[in-house]
């Protein structure tokens, strides 16, 4: 009798059946419920009653259960179908991934089919784990796949053990022609003895893989990457990464071609200028002698146009003849209180001379209700008009130039002023005007035989008017040949009655200084006079220094109420001098600071506020924003709690 008869097969079967690490089920034929394992239920999470109020076919084969027969036939007393996998939802709500096996029971006498057994593994960690493994590959593969540089794998025998796609491009090989070749084919042969000796640094060898041969026989320029290829701790190979530098050697050469050229230009343009300037300080050096000699009303007023004519022309050489300053952006603007009208009468003396010569009428027109005293860079405007206006002379044969003045949009503080400057000139054809305001462009060749010019001034023009924030155009003169250029600029204005004064008048404020005490922190000499000039005109006086370590000693010496701390300065930047400030100060004596930089990058008004400081404002500053933040300080401070 063998030893499992002593104990019984029922016993047996049903020790197992309870104490087995595993689950098992038995199902019914027709797909019932007859009996679950506590291993099965502690599995799912359920109790045997909770299990089992669920439908059995999903612990057996649920996609066989309607065709019996195909089932039984795939099912013997002797085999089963192993390691299906399938997921389940544990009573918590996790998944859980479970393997099982599912044998028939036949009866012995006549092998009819009379109940399934289920056999249930939990492979949730070991699933997990390949599901892991498998992203892994996946995502290695997409890297090689997709990276912009070649990536060749080799063992510690030198044999190419594969590449992605961009090693096809560099090489012209395709990957099956790789695999099994020599790497030192790429690479050389010292090269790869190199890679392969372990007393060697893995950067110099990287440096001394340069170029990549090529299937063709040619070289092709590489920065090269290694990599060791590490499984079980344990060097088994390399990568060697190589990204293609054809097109960034080409880009670099290309670049120090354009910096020579530019540096050479920039030596011509500064020869130039010294050339130019010289004969033109001449000139308006003997106009101020002659204006000390004893001339009539007549002479003196001409000397007079001679010399600003003189300045004007010398302040567009400074531009024109550094016009990579202009192209860059870096022309600044210098804004300054000053009259529209006396602008506009004074550049119309500069040109009339020649409008006379040519016998060319010449009127003007401003509309009542431009203001005649704004704020902004008088020079760069009469820099504007000059052109225009000297170009429309330039092609009008005989007939008038006309400029126009009006306020086209109103603001509290600011004023969108448009100038437009119409001739009965020869005009300009349709499929010109694209490209009127590019640098060097003439509208057409028998302009250039019949007058002077370089083809810069109206791209100039158009630099200067977006400086100033404005926009030009041109439009064909609806009513009679010619041209129209029109223009508009954004300017500053004052509200407290300066549109009384009358032209040449200079406005002073004579309300009574207020006793605010202000310090400005500005290093730049021409932003110290704008700034303080605008503080002036709003009936304030400041303080001036250069840097942060003055404003601190400053601050030290008197205690002032507001700081218009500039953020760039030498010895100590302004976001340094706050700090030390903030600290001396008690807590009752602390000034208002407003950060002003020249930078005006989306997020800097919230960086320099957490910092500490009280207000923002970016260069160019305006009239209208230096009031409002002074205001603001004031209302703030009569409304705080005494």
């Amino acid at each position: 009798m063998s030893d499992i008869n002593i104990f019984g097969h029922q016993a047996v079967f049903e020790h197992v059946y309870k104490s087995a690490p595993i689950g098992i089920a038995l199902v019914t034929i027709e797909g019932n419920w007859i009996s679950v394992n506590p291993a099965a239920c502690k599995m799912f999470g359920y109790t045997e009653e909770e299990l089992m109020a669920q439908p059995a076919t999903e612990y057996i084969y649920s996609d066989c259960i309607t065709n019996k027969d195909k089932l039984f036939r795939s099912l013997d007393e002797s085999s089963s179908i192993n390691a299906v996998e399938k997921q389940f939802v544990h009573k918590d709500g996790n998944v859980i991934w479970a393997s099982m096996h599912v044998s028939l029971v036949r009866d012995e006498q006549d092998q009819t089919p009379l109940f399934f057994i289920s056999q249930i593994v939990d492979i949730t960690d070991s699933k997990v784990a390949e599901q892991k493994l498998q992203e892994s590959i996946e995502r290695y593969t997409s890297l090689k796949k997709y990276n912009h540089d070649a990536i060749i794998s080799f063992n510690l025998d030198g044999s190419v053990l594969n590449g992605n796609q961009m090693a096809e491009q560099l090489t012209g090989y395709k990957i099956p022609e790789l695999i099994g070749t020599r790497i030192s084919n790429l690479i050389g042969e010292r090269n790869l003895s190199r890679v392969l000796s372990s007393m060697e640094d893995y950067a110099a060898v990287e440096k001394a893989i340069n170029v990549i041969h090529h299937k063709d026989g040619h070289t092709v320029e590489v920065l090269a990457t290694l990599a060791p290829i590490v499984i079980h701790n344990k060097n088994v190979g390399y990568y060697i990464i190589a990204k293609d530098m054809t097109e960034q050697k080409r880009l670099i050469i290309e670049k120090e071609a354009a910096e020579k050229t530019n540096k050479a230009k920039s030596e011509f343009l500064a020869m130039m200028s010294h050339e130019i300037r010289t004969p033109m300080n001449g000139v308006i050096g003997m106009t101020d002698l002659i204006l000390d000699t004893e001339l009539d009303a007549e002479q003196r007023e001409y000397v007079q146009i001679i010399k600003k004519s003189g300045t004007t022309l010398l302040n567009i050489i400074n531009d024109i003849l550094d016009f990579s300053k202009i192209e860059s952006g870096r022309t600044e603007l210098v804004e300054e209180t000053f009259n529209i009208r006396m602008a506009l009468s004074e550049t119309l003396n500069m040109i009339l001379p020649k409008a006379l010569e040519k016998n060319i009428e010449v009127t003007t027109s401003v509309a009542c209700d431009v203001p005649p005293q704004v704020y902004g860079d008088m020079t760069k405007l009469r820099q504007v008009l000059m052109n225009l206006l000297t170009n429309a002379i330039k092609f009008t044969s005989n007939g008038s130039v006309s400029i126009s003045v009006q306020c086209v949009k109103s603001r509290a503080h600011s004023a969108l002023l448009q100038f437009s400057v119409a001739d009965t000139g020869i005009g300009v054809a349709s499929d010109k005007v694209a490209q009127l305001f590019e640098p060097f462009y003439q509208v057409d060749h028998y302009m250039t035989r019949q007058v002077e010019g370089t083809g810069l001034g109206l791209a100039i023009c158009k630099k200067l008017v977006q400086l100033m924030g404005g926009d030009i155009w041109y439009e064909r003169n609806p009513n009679q040949p010619g041209s129209i250029f029109t223009f508009t600029v954004d300017f500053s204005v004052e509200t407290n009655g300066c549109n009384t004064l009358e032209p040449g008048t200079v406005h002073e404020n004579h309300s009574p200084v207020s006793d605010l005490k202000i310090l400005i922190a500005e290093d730049n000499e021409v932003n110290q006079l704008v700034l303080k000039k605008m503080i002036q005109k709003l009936g304030h006086n400041s303080t001036t220094v250069t840097n942060g370590l003055e404003a601190v000693e400053a601050f030290k010496r008197y205690p002032y109420d507001m700081v218009f701390m500039d953020i760039q300065m030498p010895y100590m930047d302004g976001m340094e001098a706050v700090r030390v400030i903030q600290e001396s100060a008690p807590p009752d004596k602390q000034p208002y600071i407003v950060a002003v930089t020249a930078h005006a990058i989306k997020g800097d008004r919230e960086k320099y506020l957490a910092m500490g400081m009280d207000e923002y404002v970016s260069k160019p500053v305006s009239m209208n924003v230096i009031s409002n933040i002074i205001e603001k300080y004031l209302e703030d401070k009569n409304t705080a709690p005494s």
